[in-house]
């Protein structure tokens, strides 16, 4: 992976700003890391974990994806999703609250999904993971009139939280797989598969070339991307992680190292 580095990081130095970066190449235990150790605002990442501690709590038999939960005007709030425009008084189910979250990053079902098992239960969930350089403290778009630690991360936690997605050691291998489908159906692409070709089958039933499970985040200044990468028989993580760059710079980084991921991934 040496010449892959060496390529990410030509990108990263043309782009500017402060990055963190893990690869790893599960198939063959490789790993690459850049700035891997750097603290950065967590901005919508943060769903990942925030995901792995609803599986906990349905794991613990504490809840069910199926339980409904009541949204109330209180609970509306701005910055992505759907949810803030709709009508309060209605329920939905935890399983649809967990896909708006992730597919959608909407902030709405994270703070309605926060409330349900507690910030507790995702702090405990993060030190299960691993996750010992990053922090949970509050949630999203809601302003206290005493400013609170924002929620952090490191490339190296997220890193380790995709690989044991993917290799199905956390909770369970059905818990793994459930929340790896819901990554899968990410809309918001336009970060490590945006310059990446459409997989056009030439039979009905083919499987894709490739296929990304992956979550967005960003905010001024910071753009992140991170997921699970499958192309053929390869299975890479892939967390990027930036700060102090423009937006479109960053997100044109972000799509050029995808694109060497998967060009990597291909040989």
């Amino acid at each position: 992976m040496d010449v892959l580095k060496s390529v990410l990081l030509n990108i990263i130095e043309d782009a500017g700003g402060t990055w963190g970066i893990v690869a790893e190449d599960l198939n063959h235990q490789l790993r690459l890391e850049y700035g891997e150790q750097v603290s950065f605002t967590a901005e919508s990442i943060i769903k990942i974990p925030i995901m792995a501690a609803v599986f906990a709590e349905v794991e613990k038999q504490q809840l069910s994806l199926s339980d409904l939960v009541l949204l109330k005007r209180e609970d509306l709030v701005g910055g992505s999703g759907v949810l803030q425009h709709l009508s309060p008084g209605i329920q939905l189910p935890v399983y649809d609250l967990l896909m708006l979250m992730i597919i959608q990053s909407d902030n709405t079902a994270t703070n309605l999904l926060i409330d349900l098992v507690g910030t507790k239960q995702v702090q405990q969930t993060m030190a299960d993971l691993e996750m010992l350089d990053s922090q949970f403290h509050r949630k999203l778009m809601v302003y206290p009139a005493e400013i609170v630690e924002k929620n952090r991360i490191t490339a190296a936690d997220v890193s380790l939280l995709l690989k044991k997605l993917a290799t199905g050691s956390f909770l369970s291998h059905k818990a793994c797989q459930q929340m790896i489908n819901i990554l899968k159906k990410q809309q918001i692409r336009n970060g490590l598969p945006a310059y990446l070709s459409a997989h056009n089958p030439a039979f009905i039933g083919e499987p894709p070339s490739w296929q990304l499970a992956n979550k967005t985040g960003w905010d001024t200044g910071a753009q992140h991307d991170v997921g699970i990468f499958y192309i053929g028989q390869r299975t890479m993580t892939i967390t990027v992680l930036s700060k102090d760059v423009d937006a479109i710079v960053a997100l044109d980084a972000i799509a050029r190292i995808g694109r060497e991921i998967y060009h990597y991934a291909q040989q």
